[in-house]
């Protein structure tokens, strides 16, 4: 088999899925800017620890100014309920134990002194908390990464929770691999009702779904965390939201229009159309938004969202088994009555912006028809 049809059997097995990582450059329909860049203007928190340098809001803690306890930069325009979240991070150990805790509360409360609690979404120097969900003052860590969990109310004390381990999307240090040190990383939340997902750089690290009602929140405050302790720096820029609720109807619409067994017809990569005699064989189910993809010697899953807003329509694929298990394929998408065609980067390229391949290897378009 020649490398070329290799590597478009590979990107074919995980084919739709969510709002993948994206620079501040490109265009993102429906996300707006919730930090100007140049002050604090529509945050609050203590100004002596929270201040803009270099265009990114930056908490900094000194021996001769720490953190009195735990301290949040809190976006005063909440609450928000289901949203996603888009940022970039940067956090630096100003010590020699390699201490720097921070996150992103969001569906939180706030209490008196710039305190927060509620779902967070980790970010510390050591690796393996990085993107869990944590609940400030509440349940704690609730998952290792790369666990897909459940959380469920004790049915015998309602004061107690339990925790379902329902999945797994990656090894817990292989995920670690992606985060960046002393650099920034780009990072994802998504919140739709009870469904919590975190991504950075392009890896899915949480995925949660809390059926805890008496501890689930459905809406509440966004913040930054500075941890107290040793000194440490953690910086956050390009951060933008876009709210979800309005666009609910759109999005079911567009979804209802991909449900199905598709069957591919042909597929083109640099440019070129690639042998059919392989490509003709793969059939996707899409049911909800979840994916199956049918090869010729294995079958794989994934999810997907999509944004139907966008000029193309946008969809992300995180598959779930196979070669890109764990990874974010941003991709563009059309779809007929009876008719598909989905064009997506892999290893690292941006999201296309047309249906053609010519420009970049690492780009596939695959057309299907619906599969009576």
């Amino acid at each position: 088999m020649n490398s070329r049809l290799h590597s478009a059997l590979i990107a074919s097995a995980v084919l739709i899925a969510p709002v993948a990582l994206v620079s501040g450059a490109e265009a993102e329909p429906g996300f707006q800017r919730i930090f100007n860049g140049k002050d604090l203007t529509g945050w609050e928190g203590h100004p002596k620890l929270w201040f803009v340098k270099d265009g990114a809001i930056t908490g900094q803690t000194t021996r001769e100014n720490p953190a009195p306890h735990n301290t949040f930069l809190i976006w005063t325009n909440s609450p928000v309920g289901d949203f996603e979240l888009r940022f970039s991070y940067k956090i630096v150990a100003n010590n020699d134990k390699s201490f720097g805790d921070s996150g992103v509360q969001y569906r939180s409360k706030r209490l008196p002194d710039f305190i927060v609690t509620g779902y967070q979404a980790n970010l510390m120097v050591t690796k393996p908390l990085t993107g869990v969900l944590y609940e400030e003052k509440g349940r704690g860590i609730v998952h290792q990464l790369g666990q897909k969990i459940v959380m469920k109310t004790d049915p015998e004390n309602t004061n107690k929770w339990k925790v379902e381990v329902t999945g797994s999307f990656g090894d817990s240090t292989d995920i670690q691999a992606g985060f960046k040190e002393d650099d920034w990383n780009d990072y994802i939340i998504i919140a739709k009702g009870n469904h919590l997902q975190h991504f950075i750089n392009g890896r899915q690290t949480a995925d949660v779904t809390d059926e805890d009602a008496p501890r689930a929140a459905a809406s509440g405050i966004v913040a930054l965390q500075l941890h107290a302790g040793l000194p440490m720096t953690v910086q956050f820029r390009n951060i933008r939201m876009k709210t979800l609720a309005a666009e609910d109807q759109s999005s079911n619409q567009a979804l209802t229009k991909l449900q199905g067994v598709w069957q591919a017809t042909s597929a083109e990569q640099e440019g070129s159309p690639l042998p059919s005699e392989n490509i003709t064989s793969i059939v996707v189910t899409i049911k909800g938004t979840s994916y199956e993809v049918l090869l010729s010697d294995r079958t794989d899953r994934g999810t997907f969202t999509i944004d139907p807003s966008g000029q193309p329509a946008q969809m992300d694929v995180h598959p779930g088994t196979g070669p890109a298990e764990g990874l974010t394929l941003p991709a563009i998408y059309e779809v007929g009555p009876d008719s598909l065609r989905v064009c997506y980067a892999r290893e690292g390229a941006k999201r296309p912006t047309s249906f053609a391949t010519a420009d970049d290897a690492r780009l596939l378009l695959i057309t299907y028809k619906r599969k009576q």
